[in-house]
Order: C-alpha cells, then sequence, then structure tokens
C-alpha cells in the first residue's frame, strides 16, 4: 500500500508575470481554482453576484503559478515515490526543486511522475514545487489560428477556441453558464511512496440468460511489471464467496477466471436491490498492499429492434425492460468545489424526485467517482458521454493521441461502477454535422477516409472511442452521439435518441402538442423556469433591478432568445403579471406543465412488451452550475422549482394519467368554442413495478366557478399490468353542454374539413342557421379529475385535465386554506373551495425539504405537505398560487 502524503495546504499563488517581492498570496484551498483564490485574497468579487462575471475574465488571459513546499517523505530501500496530479486545469508546467518535471495539456487525465531520484535528501530542507498554468483561453485562440487550414472550427456557443484545448468546455459559457474561463488544481495532488503498489483491480463478467450464474475474469495491475502473487477476494456482506490466486505475467498484470452461483445481482432503483461485491486484490507476500472496490453484477442490454415504430430504444437490466426516466446533468458549479457529500445529497434529491437515470452531460467533466459511487449505492443508471459538446472535433495526430489517453483513463477508472451503463460519443456533434451539410456518407465505412473529410471527427465518434470502450471495458455499451440516428438524421423520431427541442427552441411548438413529438427515446427536452425569489434576491442585490426584464434578469439568463419564447409560453397560457413574485410563478407553472404534460404522455408510449414505443425521457437539465433563469429544475443552492415535484409525480411507481383533446387557441380564425364544448377525454395508468396491481379509479368533474360536480363521479376497478401502460377510458364527459353553430366538433370523415392555407386550423364545413351566439355567462369550464387508490384506500396517484388555456378563467376567490398539523409540526394540510391551479411554498436555500410543491387543490381533498425540519408557527411560511390576491400569502 505505501504511504500517501496529500499536498493540500501550504500553497501560495501568484501571477506568472509578477516578479514582485510581495506578489504572493495565499490559496484558499487545494483542489479549488484560481478565481476562487483570488476572491479569498480580495482580488476580484463573487462572480456569481450582480455583473462581477464581467470584471474577472481578464483572470483567464494571464498564467498563474502555484507553489508549495514539503519535505522529502520516509522510505524503505528500494522504495519509489510518485507525484500524482489527480486533476490540473489544464496547460500547466511543473517544476520541483527548480527543473522542470511535467508538461500537462488534458484536464482530464490523471498524471504521475516517478521523482525519487528527484527530491531533496533528508536533512537538507523542504522540496518546492510550482506550477506554472498557461491561459487554455489564450492557447485556444493561438491553435485555431495555426490549424485554421487544415480544421473548420465550429462551435456553437461562444469562441472556436475552446475546440483545441481538453478542458471543461462550459467554461467557455453555455446558454446556461457563464464565461468563467478558469485555471488550476482541481483535483488532489499527493505523494505516493511505495516498494509495490497495486495500480487497478477490475472484472470483465456476463450474467448468465437465466440469472443464476456470473462468470468471468477478475485483473490486477501491479505496478512496474514487479513478479508477484495477488489473492482475488469477492465478499458479499463481509463474507468471502469467492477466492483464488494468480501470478502476474511480465507486464504485471493478473487474471483469475471466477464463477458465483446465484448471484445477488445489482438493480436499478425500483426493481430490486442494488447489491454490490467488494473485490479485493491483495499482493500474498505483503497483506497490506491491496486494492478494493464495490462492484455489482448486472446484465444490461440496449433493446435496439425492428418494431411498428421504427426501431426500438431503450434498456433492459437483469431481464426487466426499464423506462428511464431522469434528468440531464451540468457540472453543479462553475468552479468544480464539489464535495462528495454535495455529490451524495445531488443523487439522493434526484432519487427523491423517483428519478432513475441521469445523463452525464460532454460539455462537462468525467465526473467524481463520489457521483458514480452514490449511483452505485442507490441505484441509479448512469449515460455518460465523452466530454465533447456542439462542435466540429479536431482530428490531428497530438490532438486524437491526448483525447485517447482520456478516454482511456477515463473508461479504466469508472469501468466497475455498477450505475454505468451507456457510454455517448458527443453530445450533438451530428447535429453540427448536419446544419454545415459537412461530409458523412454512412455507406464509407474506411476510417481513414473520414479523416480527410470535412467531418473528420467520425473518426473520432465511430472508430477511435469505440475501439476504446471495447478493449478497455469488453462488453460495454457505446452509443456514437447523442443524439444518434442510427445512419439516419440525428432528429429521426423512429430511430436512436433524440433531443427534442421543437418545444421552446425550433418550431416553439406548444407543450400540449407533446404526445405527438415524442421519439425512441428522449435524452433532451425541456423549458426554463425562475428559481424561487431568493435566490434571484441573493445574486442581484439591486432592489430596483427586481423586475423581469430589468438588465440584471437579462443579464443573468443566457439562454438565446430567451424573452421573447419564455414570454410567448407565458401569455399562451397564463395571464402575464410583471410583478416579480408573480411573473417567477408563472414561469415556474409554464415549466412544470410542460413537463407534466411530457413526461406523462412519454411515459404512456412506454406500452407493452414488443410495444415500447418511448423508451425513457431525461429532461434538460436537473442542475445549475450558477444561480440563474434556466431549464434546470433545480437551481444551484439545491432548491428544487416546482418542475422537479412535476416530475416527482408523472414518475411515481403507479401513475394515473388523463388528457383532453388539444385544441390550437393561436391558429388563426380558432373558433375557442370548439375546445369549450368537446368532451371527449383519455386516462391511463402506467406501472413500473414488475407486477401486476389492483386498484381504484375515481374521475371527477369539477367545475372551476363553483366547485361542485359537473357530472356524476365514475368509480372502477382497474387491473393494471405490470410493466407498462393500461389503458381505462376513452370516453365523453356526461354533461349538457350549450348547442353550437356548427354540427360536429370532430367529422369522421376529414373531407368535410376546410384548410386554412395561413395555419394549421380546419374548421367545420357544416354550420347551423339561428343558433344563439355562445354565452360565457352560461359556460362553466370543468377540470377533469383522476384519482388511484389501493385496495386499502391510499392515494397512489391523481393527475388533472384543466381546459386551456388557463388565461382563459377566472380562478379568483378560490377558498384555499393552510393549516399546520399537530402531531410533529412537520405536516401541512391544503384545502380550497374551488379547484386551484400550481400552488406553490417559497422554498429557499437550506429550507424544509417538502414532500410536494407546486401542486393542484381539488374541492373535498386534502393535500398533505410534510416538511424535512420542524414547522414551529409556521410564521415564516409563504406560498401563491394562480389567482392568489398577493403575489405571496402567509399565515
Amino acid at each position: 500500500m505505501g504511504t500517501i502524503q496529500e499536498l493540500h495546504t501550504g500553497w501560495s499563488f501568484k501571477d506568472s508575470a509578477d516578479e514582485s517581492k510581495g506578489a504572493w498570496l495565499p490559496a484558499a484551498k487545494v483542489p479549488g481554482s484560481i478565481h476562487g483564490d483570488l476572491q479569498y485574497n480580495g482580488q476580484i468579487s463573487d462572480p456569481f453576484v450582480d455583473m462581477n462575471e464581467l470584471n474577472t475574465r481578464w483572470v483567464a488571459e494571464r498564467s498563474w503559478t502555484y507553489k508549495t513546499s514539503f519535505p522529502t517523505p520516509s522510505s524503505d530501500d528500494g522504495s519509489s515515490t510518485e507525484l500524482v496530479f489527480k486533476g490540473l486545469d489544464t496547460l500547466a508546467t511543473i517544476s520541483l526543486n527548480g527543473a522542470s518535471i511535467l508538461n500537462t495539456d488534458n484536464m482530464f487525465i490523471e498524471y504521475r511522475i516517478d521523482i525519487t531520484e528527484k527530491l531533496r535528501t533528508k536533512g537538507s530542507g523542504d522540496n518546492i514545487l510550482e506550477i506554472e498554468f498557461s491561459s487554455g483561453l489564450l492557447k485556444g485562440r493561438e491553435s485555431v489560428k495555426e490549424h485554421e487550414h487544415e480544421h473548420r472550427f465550429i462551435a456553437h456557443h461562444t469562441e472556436q477556441g475552446r475546440l483545441p484545448i481538453r478542458k471543461a468546455q462550459y467554461q467557455w459559457g453555455w446558454d446556461w453558464g457563464p464565461i468563467l474561463v478558469t485555471a488550476g488544481i482541481w483535483r488532489p495532488i499527493y505523494l505516493h511512496t511505495y516498494l509495490s503498489r497495486i495500480d487497478d483491480v477490475w472484472f470483465q463478467a456476463c450474467v448468465s440468460d437465466d440469472l443464476r450464474t456470473v462468470s468471468g475474469k477478475l485483473l490486477a495491475q501491479v505496478s512496474k511489471g514487479i513478479a508477484a502473487s495477488v489473492r482475488f477476494t469477492l465478499a458479499k456482506d463481509g463474507e468471502v464467496v469467492f477466492e483464488k490466486q494468480s501470478g502476474t505475467d511480465k507486464t504485471g498484470l493478473a487474471t483469475c477466471a471466477f464463477s458465483i452461483q446465484n448471484p445477488a445481482l445489482w438493480y436499478p432503483a425500483g426493481y430490486g436491490t442494488p447489491v454490490r461485491y467488494e473485490l479485493k486484490a491483495s499482493i500474498v507476500s505483503d497483506k497490506s498492499v491491496f486494492k478494493a472496490k464495490l462492484i455489482g453484477f448486472r446484465r444490461v442490454k440496449l433493446v435496439q429492434e425492428p418494431d411498428s415504430f421504427g426501431k426500438s430504444f431503450y434498456f433492459r437490466i437483469n431481464n426487466i425492460d426499464i423506462f428511464c426516466g431522469g434528468s440531464c446533468w451540468i457540472p453543479a458549479d462553475s468552479f468544480l468545489s464539489v464535495t462528495p457529500e454535495r455529490y451524495r445529497e445531488w443523487m439522493q434529491l434526484l432519487r427523491r424526485g423517483n428519478q432513475i437515470m441521469v445523463r452525464i452531460w460532454g460539455g462537462g467533466i468525467y465526473e467524481d467517482d463520489a457521483l458514480f459511487e452514490a449511483a452505485d449505492e442507490l441505484g441509479i443508471l448512469v449515460w455518460q458521454d465523452f466530454c465533447m459538446a456542439c462542435q466540429s472535433t479536431p482530428t490531428w495526430p497530438s490532438f486524437r493521441a491526448s483525447l485517447e489517453k482520456e478516454a482511456r483513463y477515463n473508461v479504466r477508472r469508472l469501468r466497475t461502477h455498477a450505475s454505468l451503463i451507456i457510454w455517448a460519443g458527443n453530445n450533438e456533434d451530428y447535429e453540427i454535422q448536419e446544419q454545415y451539410n459537412l461530409d458523412c456518407d454512412y455507406e464509407e465505412k474506411d476510417p481513414e477516409s473520414w479523416l480527410r473529410s470535412s467531418f473528420p471527427a467520425r473518426y473520432i465518434y465511430e472508430y477511435l472511442l469505440p475501439k476504446v470502450v471495447e478493449e478497455e471495458d469488453p462488453g460495454a455499451i457505446y452509443h456514437p452521439s447523442s443524439p444518434w440516428g442510427d445512419g439516419k438524421k440525428s432528429s429521426d423520431p423512429t430511430v436512436g435518441d433524440i433531443h427534442q427541442w421543437n418545444i421552446w427552441h425550433g418550431a416553439l411548438r406548444r407543450y400540449q402538442e407533446a404526445p405527438s413529438l415524442s421519439g425512441r427515446f428522449v435524452s433532451e427536452f425541456g423549458m426554463p423556469a425562475y428559481p424561487h425569489l431568493e435566490t434571484i434576491k441573493s445574486v442581484i442585490t439591486d432592489p430596483t433591478q427586481h423586475y423581469p426584464g430589468s438588465i440584471m434578469m437579462d443579464y443573468r439568463n443566457r439562454a438565446i432568445d430567451h424573452e421573447r419564447k419564455l414570454l410567448t409560453y407565458v401569455a399562451e397560457n397564463f395571464r402575464i403579471d410583471y410583478d416579480l413574485a408573480r411573473f417567477t410563478h408563472l414561469t415556474q407553472l409554464v415549466q412544470a406543465d410542460a413537463l407534466t404534460q411530457i413526461y406523462k404522455s412519454w411515459r404512456r408510449q412506454w406500452g407493452t412488451a414488443g410495444e415500447r414505443r418511448c423508451g425513457g425521457a431525461l429532461v434538460w437539465q436537473l442542475n445549475d452550475c450558477w444561480p440563474t433563469m434556466s431549464w434546470a429544475v433545480v437551481d444551484h443552492y439545491m432548491v428544487p422549482k416546482p418542475g422537479f415535484y412535476a416530475i416527482k409525480r408523472a414518475l411515481s411507481q403507479l401513475a394515473v394519467g388523463v388528457s383532453r383533446p388539444f385544441h390550437s387557441w393561436t391558429a388563426g380564425h380558432a373558433d375557442p368554442t370548439i375546445a369549450m364544448t368537446d368532451r371527449r377525454y383519455e386516462v391511463w395508468i402506467a406501472n413500473a413495478d414488475v407486477r401486476d396491481h389492483e386498484v381504484e379509479l375515481e374521475v371527477r368533474f369539477i367545475s372551476t366557478k363553483t366547485g361542485k360536480d359537473v357530472a356524476d363521479k365514475i368509480t372502477m376497478k382497474v387491473t393494471v399490468v405490470a410493466n407498462g401502460t393500461t389503458e381505462v377510458i376513452q370516453d365523453n364527459v356526461d354533461v349538457t353542454l350549450q348547442e353550437l353553430a356548427h354540427e360536429e366538433i370532430v367529422p369522421a370523415d376529414n373531407s368535410t374539413w376546410v384548410m386554412n392555407q395561413s395555419s394549421e386550423f380546419r374548421f367545420p364545413a357544416r354550420h347551423k342557421k339561428g343558433v344563439s351566439p355562445f354565452s360565457f355567462a352560461e359556460y362553466d369550464p370543468y377540470i377533469i379529475y383522476a384519482k388511484m387508490l389501493s385496495a386499502s384506500g391510499d392515494v397512489l396517484s391523481t393527475d388533472i385535465a384543466w381546459p386551456e388555456p388557463l388565461k382563459y378563467l377566472d380562478l379568483g376567490a378560490r377558498g384555499v386554506k393552510v393549516e399546520i398539523l399537530g402531531e410533529d409540526d412537520k405536516e401541512v394540510k391544503v384545502t380550497a373551495q374551488k379547484p386551484v391551479k400550481g400552488f406553490v411554498f417559497q422554498e429557499v436555500k437550506g429550507g424544509g425539504g417538502l414532500s410536494d410543491n407546486g401542486f393542484d387543490i381539488v374541492p373535498g381533498e386534502e393535500h398533505v405537505v410534510r416538511f424535512e425540519r420542524l414547522i414551529g408557527d409556521g410564521k415564516w411560511l409563504r406560498w401563491t398560487f394562480l389567482g392568489a390576491e398577493s403575489g405571496e400569502e402567509a399565515l
């Protein structure tokens, strides 16, 4: 094992060009970043607050030098001392005692260097370690000029100079994040002194079709090719279930075959227990030299088979088809100062939201082991992109060599994590190829020819990376890109995965159209929303800027055309109010409603075995790297938005869904009476359990004006099929409606419709004479409320279909009542006399940890919300809802 001496204290830094004696300043912490150290020393203000980011951009154009000192470690005869850099960001020149020992150019690689002969002798003083970080920003620009005649540089989101630098690309700015191109020691540095060591231990295994056997190889790499005997063990709950010894070959590799009967398998959350074994390799002659990891055995298949919808795309784990509902993940901070505890909290939050998959996006980093360890423990599935995004990736030889080292290092580092089930080659780079018409002939199979094309990155995604994955982790699933159309357009909804951005981006489609916008697996989609008010006010400190559309509000929102798009969705659906509290609430309702519509309709398309139309939905995005207005469903301070809870409800193990037909109210010559008098509705139940369930379904039809039922309640027993969708009702509401000025709402024969060429609206060809004008006084809009109960009467799930758009409804005077329940001062009961839309408790950083938020309330029903902390007298509680008298209400 040897000894580990961490080098995380005693660091100082300076601008490399500053030769003055007082130039050196103490570093705030290591690991850290130059921005954090400058802020600690009062050289810059917090880049996350106000417009301070603009005043820190000079930092990226400088070179920075860090130094520390350390004593020569004690060592035995024949031992070696290595200096280990887990992560340097990025272009670093390292010297020890004045002599250059290493140059680095890749943020994503661990560097080790033997310094045994470079250390000072004991008693002759401390060793001086210096690291100079050159500007990645300037070097990237230089590289673009150097290679502009051999490569076409295309970069969506800020500048082309990011492409040649193997560094987290989001630091150059994205449509949700700031431009903060930082530098520094971003992962630990330590000394490792040893006689012998085990570099790595891993396994290659296959679970049998019947799940009764797992067999394969255990492998360990011993340092320096030292000849040794290695003892392998596999233990479950401390009990050894397999043990064997094996000698090393001339490269230091030890292997042994293994087989376990009736293994305890690793299952995703909700489908079983994510059981893990301890895999350990130790040197027989010195048991203190060992390496151990927690691993899980599972049988994983990406099912891509021809079907009636095209070609399927879903995951089957341990012979169970899995609908992957979850989120996309970006780095949780612009400066990567995320602790293991914070990673765990993020994964716990994701699971509390009933999400089962997280996709680690390719414009960030290969995440810390702490994230994967938490995912392993919690049963979360991980989709990992290789770190390239929205770009035409360069391919000159030195760049490819660095990229291959990066890929091998990270596949090796992460290959034993049971949670990691798929690698994807990049994020949206094939969309770049399509948009700019770069060469990509799928009939051409020669990788060398791809390098000579205008899209040489294909060589990386379809040759280099799959080769690395297969060599380092045989049998692992590799997907060339996200999205990827398997030789078709990346937007083809019949094959592969898609990024569905025609809601918000692209065609700006209404989120009510979500059922027709799904794909075989939707790995990105989203709708932005403001965070809660406390987050906004904490980073925009001038109260005069606290209104939608202020300079500071616009500055902080990095989404392209954010104002015109967000206002479109808000104005289409709600009555606009520019008070900040009310407008914030409206954006949150837009996001929550959009995600409800999307998740419930695409999960419905999970269908049943053999008819898996949609295999998963991953919202863009779970988190933020700084406090902002974005697509995130949880803000930078881990405060969930109502959209987070909307996903939680839609992804509950048993979830009821109800829908009404969508009628466009913004099309030319739209007749609003068609939607107002369309009585059709559908009810279905989605079940993620592998068992059938017997449930009771109730459906009510409740006036938004009076809160009274306008039709008889429907009650029925339903057998819900296992792991699929049960269609329950397709019917018309039994309610009397006004006579309309046309004969049919939806004629059976489309030939009776006349197309208006200026819009998508279709209107009836047959009209009546002498019908009274439609009376809004008589119009009694109603919600359709579906409630599912267990056999014991527990409420399992609810859903509501509102008459849309909501801006047409009068939602004042709801009769809302909020009560603190007395048992443990952790529960609040909310009731109403009339249907309530979007009841939201204001959440704050480190706040109450709510069980639900952003919910609707139905007359005759109690909605109980549990808080993780004591509520006390509740005077601090603040809430609002659509139609509330003020932006915030309180007890």
